[in-house]
């Protein structure tokens, strides 16, 4: 069985035990969070969440993504500025889907 969650602005099509890495969470490795955000579970689907489905998942990580080097320039004016970012992400491992 699978189900499709919301969490971060993004959609997520998770099974029992993937593993999927999604935007920061406030939770510490090793703790088991609750996404109570569930679009559509096995058959099931929600207008716009499916009514009392939740999915468990455990925190496995909380890590900085690749770099994403930003470049701006506008020709013919010495205008020149260079930025890096790395988004924080959240590493999960789903544990449980209840529908």
């Amino acid at each position: 069985m699978y189900a499709v969650i919301r969490t971060g602005g993004k959609q997520y099509r998770v099974k029992k035990d993937d593993i999927l890495e999604v935007e920061l969470l406030d939770a510490k490795k090793g703790d088991t969070v609750t996404l109570n955000e569930v679009l559509l579970v096995g058959s099931k689907i929600g207008s716009p969440t499916v009514a009392g489905a939740s999915v468990k998942a455990e925190v496995v990580d909380n890590i900085k993504d690749d770099k994403v080097i930003v470049f701006k320039k506008k020709r013919r004016q010495n205008y020149r500025r260079k930025n890096g970012h790395r988004q924080n992400l959240t590493v999960l491992k789903i544990t449980d889907i209840k529908g």
